[in-house]
């Protein structure tokens, strides 16, 4: 069992994500931050599906009251046990009675602690991630409280061979870097002028205090939209289409960019101007509020293929992980 000292402001269990309800406005949750959220159940263990605790911003307290196997990845939250401080992207042993703690993030947004065995917390509809809006999954269908109790899955065998295994240092991120974020077109980008289309790629955004799981709003210049030809126009907002689906990570532009994310809506009435490729939401979910943004448009083909290099790194990583 983990006990949750102090949960911080913004902890929630999540797994890979739950998938196959979209049509009924079911969005997937899970870990914002895929690659971190994988690469910590591998280090203990795991298979990438297990439900791992995701903190956001701060840190969180945790007391374990029995031996097990845990890592730590993501965002740089200094962690220490038992006041002594101790890796991420390493596999680590924790005894009955040792209190994790986690501070603040200086690099990144989103930290997951992951335990052999998982989170065991009971599925819904097919997956143990966290959807607040709703109230379902994870642990009540909410952020974690101080004095929560959270329960540690069945490992099935002895992982204790795993401690001290890390990542390679080519493999962690360095979440400060401002890489630009990688899109792809469409759906609706014919609805912005030429001008707006350039600039959407050409100017800084700046990641604004309202970014959540459900969206990330971004502060920029003004976006321009063409003029409508009714009656394809429903809505008085200028970015306003007739309601269609929401790909995860589209961008829909009421005016400034929201980049979707795994807690939105399925569908509405915005224009989705473009995409962010699956590999690249990973490293949006990790900007902090103020911090810039840069699109780079890319073609279909170059987001298959940085989604097929990603499957290969999380396969790299996982073999070298392998005692």
């Amino acid at each position: 069992m983990i006990k949750v000292l102090e949960a911080g402001l913004s902890t929630t269990i999540q797994d890979a994500g739950r998938y196959g309800h979209y049509h009924i406005g079911m969005p997937p949750s899970g870990a914002m931050d895929q690659f971190a959220h994988t690469v910590a159940n591998y280090l203990v263990g795991n298979d990438k599906g297990a439900a791992t605790v995701e903190m956001t911003y701060q840190g969180s307290d945790f007391k374990f009251t029995e031996d097990t196997v845990i890592a730590i990845t993501g965002a740089e939250m200094a962690p220490e046990l038992n006041g002594e401080p101790v890796s991420m992207w390493e596999t680590l042993a924790v005894s009955d009675g040792d209190v994790l703690s986690l501070q603040f993030a200086t690099n990144g947004a989103r930290t997951y602690l992951a335990v052999a065995g998982g989170i065991d917390v009971t599925p819904v509809m097919e997956s143990r991630s966290t959807y607040t809006l709703v109230g379902i999954g994870g642990y009540d269908g909410r952020t974690l409280e101080d004095g929560d109790t959270l329960t540690i899955g069945d490992a099935g065998a002895d992982r204790s061979s795993l401690v001290g295994n890390s990542v390679a240092d080519e493999h962690i991120p360095n979440y400060d870097d401002e890489d630009h974020i990688r899109i792809v077109l469409g759906l609706c980008d014919y609805r912005l002028t030429d001008e707006s289309k350039e600039e959407l790629c050409d100017a800084e955004w700046t990641v604004t205090p309202e970014a959540d799981r459900v969206g990330y709003r971004l502060e920029g210049p003004e976006i321009e939209f063409k003029p409508r030809e009714q009656p394809f126009g429903a809505g008085t907002d200028p970015s306003n289409v007739v309601d269609l689906g929401y790909p995860v990570g589209s961008i829909q532009v009421p005016q400034k960019p929201i980049v979707l994310m795994r807690d939105a809506v399925t569908g509405g009435g915005y224009a989705t101007v473009g995409t962010v490729i699956s590999t690249d939401r990973d490293l949006l979910s990790q900007r902090r509020t103020h911090q810039p943004v840069y699109f780079q448009s890319v073609t279909l083909e170059e987001a298959l293929a940085a989604r097929k290099a990603r499957t290969e790194t999380l396969e790299s990583i996982r073999n070298s992980l392998t005692p």
